[in-house]
């Protein structure tokens, strides 16, 4: 079962500040060699480290936001602060990965001289610093969206300087300059997959879906299954962030059990936390179900009832046989 374990995150941030200084180094020595060696698979790394060292940045915010207590406007918290930097850090590896393909097409119509040798030499300062952030940052990766997306950016600045380096390589012993866009592309291709999984996760959260790891009809069958209840209804499921789930459901109990309504709730929230990580939930317990035998419920605009007592309202409420 996962868990969102905040007392590490402090650990985490210390981590993210050293990972933005780290990365800033990169960038500097990147942007440079890669004017000096006329290479684009190395200005395209740079371009990456110049969104990884913002995103380590909006990361590094998030974790701390995070952390901040509830308050009598924001009742959850500030979790999903850390899910929409998380977003914002996946949209920018798809804008550099974007510009980066369309340099490519440009050198693969007219390829560029490049020096392999400086090329090469940065790549290899470059891989062993993305590495040892990477490192770092892995255990918490497991436990935080907003630090996983941190941490792939870091393994995908470590993945674009292995590429750079086999390119560099490959150009020093063959003369083939047309290898560097072509590595270029390999890497932009590589950090959008990566991408694109951060996106989807932080998606589905602001979008409230049902987390990915469980089904809805078999939360409301193990709900039915425990014992003293009749029914359930009125069933949602959503997260929080992508470590923190929440549900909330109208229980209906047997007429006989009413006494054990404490316990019954009880149950079915021990049981929610061990099969599906549903750790924030919400149970309101009936002696009556709704009858209709649909485990979820359709939402709706209700009319505005302050409308009867607007004076200036001229709809008239009709009137009872009985009045």
């Amino acid at each position: 079962m996962a868990k969102t374990n905040n007392h590490r995150h402090p650990q985490a941030a210390d981590k993210l500040a050293l990972g933005i200084l780290l990365s800033s180094l990169i960038l500097g020595a990147e942007i440079a060699g890669g004017l000096i060696s006329n290479s684009l698979a190395l200005l395209a790394d740079a371009g990456h480290v110049l969104a990884d060292v913002a995103a380590l940045g909006l990361s590094w915010y998030g974790v701390r936001q995070a952390q901040r207590a509830p308050t009598q406007r924001m009742t959850f918290g500030y979790h999903r602060v850390g899910v929409l930097v998380a977003l914002v850090n996946a949209t920018g590896i798809f804008v550099i990965a974007a510009l980066i393909i369309y340099e490519a097409i440009r050198r693969l119509e007219a390829p560029a001289h490049v020096n392999s040798t400086i090329m090469t030499a940065v790549a290899v300062v470059g891989l062993a610093i993305n590495i040892f952030v990477a490192l770092r940052l892995r255990p918490e990766s497991k436990l935080n969206i907003n630090i996983r997306s941190a941490f792939w950016h870091a393994s995908g600045d470590a993945l674009a300087s292995i590429g750079v380096i086999i390119g560099g390589l490959i150009i020093a012993f063959t003369g083939l300059n047309v290898v560097d866009p072509i590595i270029s592309t390999v890497i932009a291709l590589i950090i959008v997959f990566a991408g694109w999984d951060i996106f989807r996760d932080g998606l589905r959260v602001l979008l409230e879906a049902v987390p990915l790891h469980l089904e809805i009809k078999n939360v409301h069958d193990s709900i039915e299954k425990i014992s003293g209840v009749q029914e359930a209804h009125d069933v949602h499921v959503w997260s929080i962030t992508p470590e923190i789930h929440a549900m909330s459901a109208h229980v209906t109990v047997k007429g006989k059990e009413v006494g054990r309504l404490d316990a019954i709730r009880q149950s079915i929230e021990a049981m929610l936390r061990k099969t599906y990580d549903i750790t924030h939930t919400t149970l309101q317990m009936e002696c009556k179900g709704c009858g209709d035998g649909n485990p979820l419920c359709q939402l709706c605009v209700q009319p505005d009832s302050h409308d009867d007592h607007n004076p200036g309202n001229k709809t008239k409420s009709p009137k009872l046989k009985n009045e």
